[in-house]
């Protein structure tokens, strides 16, 4: 089965939740309304259900190959990355003056969804591209950004983010790779990197590695470490290139899933050590790697929603072509497509409810990030970055936990055939278990919801948005419908349960963390499953005004009440779950730690 992009969902979000010809109106983004929004996401879907999709079952079957430091990776990506590149989508959302388009993080996300749709393996070399690229234009020097920025905006070059080592895994305040000053301002960089996804590749010409070492003398732990650019290969003063650099990949990772995209094992400095070039200022490459860390988890979280869209539109394929069993209420008197069962049609709704919900979820934080880097009003810029900063763990963690729980049940509406890799269904269950370890499991991104996010401000910033919530419970009162009054009633237990636990966190992390932090990746739950619950709780507002209308505002009616339905069904069955989370977490906390270490 091949991959449509569900455009009407992207647009429907776009143009009513994200507001992008609000976006439109802000300095620098003029040309960017919904008109060219949707000319784009129509140019981008053509080049990824043509191009990156048939690749994907070939690319998992065919992983890139490792041999004597050189990588060949699968069959037709290369010359696919050439087409990516040469029609300019790797600069979609970064800024003209080093060649890209400036587009919206709004209309980017939509075309990272598409991609990572398309081509999961395929599409994390863009994204750690994309990562190296917002590092560098908020920290390198001006004569680092004129080498490589153009080239990396235009995709001629790719980007690569390394931090951990074998010894250094999530904790990288145990980072030894080491960096030696030199005479003429250069560094020489020695260490191994592992886990470096696109660490050695056949796609493009250069490779720009951002490496995480501690300069000679440092201090110990996290504030002794910098950052540094180290190419595949030198550049020279006329841009061209020169010779290799000293590093060498001596290993690729055998996986579970994403098997097409190269995970490397990177060495640095065998022959004496590889230059690099400092990004900003000593010992601060922590602070200047979290903004690609930052940028990688938003694009992962969209990775879910991406594999978990495949996985419902395999699911729904099969479901209605797949005859097995008489429907129970007999409204046909023979074996029938199983799609006519109630609880196959409960598991496609709930990855249909779930995979919307997040792509909504997703969409308000991009113009969220929008306005907080482009409004005039600096007071309007600080409350989006507050608010997109806020759901930066959600969109990460939430949405790769549920694409997770989507290509699962997408085996499962498969039964058997679902567990035979010829049919597919399974590559999406495997590709999907990287995405909550990737930049941070969602342990890690619980943690930073708890201690930056929440108890860092007392839940000030949390109860802002529960505030936000409250206004769209304020809108679907005045709705008559069921459908209206039904997500009302869900909605508001949710906020409620999520306030609670907000105050709980809030007013024990200090006093008592292990409670708190017993609860860390349930509250992250509970708040993801708020925030994309209350922007479909949005979309029934704006779906029963556009019914309302005599032309329903240009909207497909069947997609408007497929909305309004699939709102319903997210309310009923998974944002119903919040006040159990919320016992969970506020009363469940003794129960986590209460066996001794040795009772294990």
């Amino acid at each position: 089965m091949s991959y449509t992009a569900p455009l009407k969902d992207m647009l429907f979000d776009l143009r009513h939740l994200a507001g992008i010809d609000e976006i439109a109106k802000l300095p620098g983004f003029e040309e960017a309304g919904f008109d060219t929004a949707q000319a784009v996401l129509e140019e981008c879907a053509k080049f990824n259900e043509g191009v990156v999709a048939p690749l994907n079952v070939d690319g998992d079957r065919n992983p890139s190959t490792w041999r004597d430091g050189e990588v060949t990776t699968s069959p037709g990506f290369r010359q696919a990355y050439a087409q990516f590149a040469e029609a300019g989508w790797q600069g979609l959302q970064h800024p003209a003056e080093f060649g890209g388009q400036g587009l919206p993080k709004a209309v980017g996300a939509a075309c990272v969804e598409m991609l990572n749709s398309a081509n999961l393996s395929f599409a994390l070399c863009p994204l750690l591209t994309d990562g190296a690229i917002e590092a560098l234009l908020t920290a390198a020097s001006d004569d680092v950004k004129a080498v490589y920025l153009e080239k990396l905006v235009s995709g001629e070059w790719t980007g690569t983010m390394n931090l951990t080592e074998p010894q250094a895994g999530s904790d990288l305040a145990l980072v030894r790779s080491k960096a030696e000053p030199q005479p003429d301002g250069t560094y020489r960089i020695s260490g191994t990197k592992i886990f470096i996804t696109y660490g050695e590749h056949d796609m493009a010409r250069n490779i720009v590695h951002l490496v995480l070492a501690r300069v000679t003398g440092a201090p110990e732990g996290v504030k002794g470490i910098s950052l540094f650019v180290v190419p595949k290969f030198l550049v020279n003063k006329d841009g061209s290139l020169g010779q290799r650099n000293d590093v060498r990949c001596v290993s690729i990772e055998h996986k579970l899933g994403i098997k097409a995209s190269p995970t490397a094992v990177l060495q640095f400095g065998d022959a004496g050590g590889a230059v690099g070039y400092l990004v900003g200022q000593e010992n601060r490459g922590l602070e200047y790697m979290f903004i690609m860390m930052n940028a990688a988890r938003y694009a992962v979280g969209v990775q879910g929603i991406a594999v978990a869209e495949r996985a419902y539109q395999k699911a729904v394929a099969y479901a209605k072509e797949r005859v097995q069993s008489r429907p129970v209420d007999g409204s046909i008197n023979a074996s029938a497509p199983i799609i006519h069962h109630p609880d196959v049609k409960r598991m496609l709704m709930t990855m249909r409810a779930y995979t919307e919900g997040c792509r909504a979820l997703a969409s308000v934080a991009a113009a969220a990030y929008d306005a907080a880097h482009h409004h005039p009003d600096g007071e309007v810029r600080r409350q989006n970055q507050a608010f997109y900063e806020f759901m930066v763990p959600l969109v990460k963690g939430y949405s790769t936990e549920m694409s997770i729980e989507v290509a699962s049940l997408g085996v499962q509406v498969h039964g058997g055939m679902g567990f035979i890799e010829e049919t597919g269904a399974a590559q999406y269950y495997r590709d999907a278990r990287i995405l909550t370890i990737y930049e941070g499991t969602t342990a890690i991104q619980a943690n930073d919801l708890v201690g930056r996010k929440t108890a860092r401000d007392g839940g000030q910033t949390a109860k802002g948005i529960a505030a936000q919530v409250a206004a769209t419970e304020g809108q679907l009162a005045k709705s008559e419908s069921p459908q209206a009054k039904a997500v009302l009633r869900r909605l508001t237990a949710a906020r409620q349960a999520f306030l609670e636990v907000v105050d709980f966190v809030a007013g024990n992390t200090r006093a008592s963390p292990n409670a708190v932090f017993a609860g860390s990746v349930p509250y992250l739950m509970l708040a993801g499953n708020l925030m994309a619950g209350w922007q479909l709780a949005r979309s029934v507002i704006v779906a029963e005004a556009l019914l309302a209308q005599p032309d329903t505002g240009g909207e497909d009616p069947q997609f408007l009440r497929s909305k309004i339905a699939t709102a319903r069904f997210y309310a009923d069955h998974i944002l119903s779950r919040a006040p159990a989370i919320r016992d969970a977490i506020v009363e469940g906390a003794e129960s986590v730690t209460a066996l001794p270490v040795d009772a294990y």
